[in-house]
């Protein structure tokens, strides 16, 4: 049976929100399911961001995650790496990539660009889940996650805005759009 990998990521920000371009990722979450959603597998890291070390206030607040959690953890070119060993383990199985919107896909892509790494995530299809959910309700315009959780007759289960969570809520939602 294939699987499917649904990932989320946090990354530094502020209130107002920063271009893609200027954030760095502090959290990989993913949580590996099969088409039922249920969890099979999962990875959960903290990255210490480079260029803006400190953590907002704002960032902080929102996803509750300590200066001490990034303060330390490796940056992305260590912890990807730790990723990549992980999922080439379900590699033989692995039917694609899903995220909540675009935003993670673009955020790493940016991140493998600017550190040089390759990814095998770039070898599989991605789902922007999102897109996919507003389309199968045929909702007017896409939904945040607790909304379509909602809709979907769910509660957020955990914290959100942080990362393995989120991406847990995500799968949730994937049998409902993925035949």
């Amino acid at each position: 049976m294939g699987l499917w990998l649904v990932i989320d990521l946090e990354a530094t920000t502020e209130e107002g929100g920063w271009p893609v371009e200027e954030m760095e990722v502090i959290e990989i979450g993913a949580s590996l399911v099969d088409a039922t959603g249920r969890e099979v597998d999962h990875f959960q890291r903290f990255v210490r961001p480079l260029r803006r070390p400190c953590l907002t206030a704002f960032c902080r607040e929102l996803t509750h995650i300590s200066q001490a959690s990034v303060d330390s953890a490796a940056a992305f070119p260590a912890v990807w790496p730790q990723f990549e060993r992980w999922i080439g383990t379900h590699r033989d199985r692995l039917l694609g990539w899903v995220s909540w919107g675009d935003y993670d896909r673009r955020q790493l892509e940016l991140e493998w660009r600017q550190h040089g790494l390759e990814s095998l995530l770039g070898q599989v299809p991605h789902l922007n889940l999102k897109q996919r959910f507003a389309k199968e309700r045929q909702l007017p315009r896409p939904v945040g996650l607790h909304t379509a959780l909602q809709l979907a007759g769910f509660a957020f289960q955990g914290q959100q805005h942080r990362a393995l969570e989120d991406a847990r809520n995500t799968a949730r939602l994937l049998p409902l759009v993925i035949p």
